[in-house]
């Protein structure tokens, strides 16, 4: 059994088509480059695709004459081309090269005091034990933030704050009561029920002022 011929990459198309070009030297409409790609083994359909990437790559030009747009290309202007090229890469190279000897003298550079020695390890050493106490340090000061004046006196506040909006509300809620009693004296049995439901119970009253501990008891 005849294995299936195999279809040409897409480089092996750009070859083909640019044969087109260098071997009659002359301009062509798409149309016929469509017409004359089969001929050398490119089909129909990818001519277009193919002559565009030759365009984008600068190894085919065009240009609109009129209504027309023509595609051309000469054996010379592909080796110009490819020279282009060459040296573009010629002047990447130089720079990457430039560029890495710089690197490699800043690395020396900065290896120069940092060589292995007794007095290196000993100076690492002392490093490390001072990062170590600085975190234990720093670990204890966060246990003492309770102590904080600026803590306690924000604590403080905050607690004054808290004190008179549970009064406040102690306060609506004896009026709501009182509201309900005269409004409602025949539901009375049922409004008593309803205060024990919800936690309001005969001892329920004003809070007291909260007897504030001073500062430096709190650290005793």
């Amino acid at each position: 059994m005849q294995s299936k011929k195999r279809g040409l990459s897409l480089e092996e198309k750009r070859e083909k088509i640019l044969q087109i070009f260098y071997e009659s030297q002359d301009f062509f409409l798409l149309k016929e480059l469509e017409k004359l790609g089969p001929r050398k083994g490119v089909i129909t359909q990818s001519v277009k695709d193919v002559v565009q990437s030759l365009v984008d790559d600068d190894l085919v030009s065009k240009d609109k004459i009129g209504t027309s747009v023509y595609f051309w290309s000469l054996p010379s202007c592909a080796g110009n081309q490819l020279r282009n090229v060459y040296q573009k890469l010629e002047s990447d190279l130089h720079s990457s090269k430039k560029r890495h000897a710089e690197l490699v003298d800043q690395c020396n550079a900065l290896k120069k005091g940092r060589e292995e020695s007794d007095e290196r390890e000993q100076a690492l050493a002392e490093l490390k034990a001072i990062e170590l106490k600085y975190n234990e340090l720093k670990e204890e000061m966060g246990q003492y933030a309770d102590n904080d004046p600026a803590a306690f006196e924000a604590m403080k506040k905050a607690i004054e704050v808290a004190h008179a909006a549970a009064n406040r509300w102690t306060d609506n809620i004896f009026t709501l009561r009182q509201w309900c009693s005269n409004n409602f004296p025949q539901a009375k049995e049922q409004l008593e029920h309803l205060y024990k439901e919800i936690g309001i119970t005969d001892d329920f009253d004003y809070l007291e002022s909260s007897l504030v501990v001073p500062l430096s008891s709190v650290g005793d």
